[in-house]
């Protein structure tokens, strides 16, 4: 499995196939037990998630994606923790591209509504200006149109330069907004290739696309 620069690829598969585990694994959260994972050349197995993110990986998880005892600020502001400098300037940045976040600057983080909170973990994880965005699950629980707007800030972040992989279980949705895709079934990839080739094809289609 690989991910080239500033392309979105987007893992499907059913549940269980070991979609958010590859995430995970990527990002430090998990040691794989064979394998390697090369970033830029660089093996970063057994390197920690504060690591990982100083060489420009972020990540988006599914679930507990932000504090919500916290204001949207101060979110944002632990998403930067590992900046040496230029905080500031990385902020008043991302609240511009983000308008629905400078409006609640202030507001906590669990007054937001679930797309809210999903833009808010976005713009977290961009603090850092991350070459590779890891996204897990980003239109998980939400309704069609809000999901839709996750998936337009999927896109907007990849046409900023950071390339994307990414874990949808809506498989035709996040495929079309991707370049390549992987299908995972038990913890092995079954298939790889160009998005539109996936979404083409009658047997994947019936097998992992719902038909």
């Amino acid at each position: 499995m690989h991910l080239e620069a500033e392309e979105i690829v987007c893992l499907i598969g059913p549940n269980g196939a070991g979609k958010s585990t590859v995430l995970k694994t990527v990002f430090g959260l998990l040691v794989p037990t064979a394998g390697t994972i090369s970033f830029e050349g660089q093996d970063i197995v057994g390197a920690d998630p504060e690591e990982i993110v100083r060489l420009g990986i972020g990540y988006v998880p599914q679930r507990r994606n932000v504090f919500p005892s916290l204001t949207i600020e101060e979110n944002l502001r632990v998403g930067g923790v590992a900046l040496d400098a230029g905080l500031d300037a990385r902020l008043d940045e991302l609240f511009e591209q983000f308008p629905i976040l400078a409006e609640k600057r202030q507001a906590n983080a669990g007054t937001l509504s679930g797309g809210q909170r999903q833009v808010l973990a976005f713009a977290r994880a961009l603090v850092m200006s991350p070459d590779v965005l890891l996204v897990d699950e980003p239109s998980a629980g939400l309704a069609p149109n809000t999901a839709d707007a996750v998936f337009g800030h999927v896109q907007t972040v990849n046409e900023l330069g950071a390339a994307v992989l990414m874990v949808e279980q809506n498989a035709r949705r996040g495929l079309a907004i991707s370049d390549r895709g992987y299908v995972l079934d038990q913890g092995a990839v079954a298939f790889g290739g160009p998005a539109d080739r996936i979404l083409e094809d009658d047997r994947i289609g019936e097998l992992y696309l719902g038909g």
